[in-house]
């Protein structure tokens, strides 16, 4: 888990181009929106992109979108449950 962590949050850093933000900076409870990185629903879109292009996960419903970015963390959870078998072995 923590190694998925470490990859997310390098991937929030180049997919959303923060250049003022370092992967190491983002704590993993960190929230991702409002008063945590600040991120919108423009930012959401990019990363439900970047979700299922490199995980093979969709986010396809609101409430799962909630539940998914709350944090590195939730994210990481979410994508560990939702991955498909091939794509978790790789």
């Amino acid at each position: 888990m923590d190694q998925l962590i470490a990859e997310l949050k390098v991937k929030v850093v180049e997919t959303l181009n923060l250049p003022d933000v370092k992967p190491g900076e983002i704590e993993a409870d960190e929230m991702l929106f409002g008063s945590g990185l600040g991120l919108d629903s423009i930012d959401v879109l990019e990363l439900i992109m970047m979700v299922e292009r490199d995980y093979g996960v969709k986010i396809d419903t609101k409430e799962l979108g909630e539940q998914a970015f709350r944090s590195i963390r939730s994210l990481a959870e979410f994508i560990g449950q939702h991955r498909p078998a091939a794509t978790a072995e790789a």
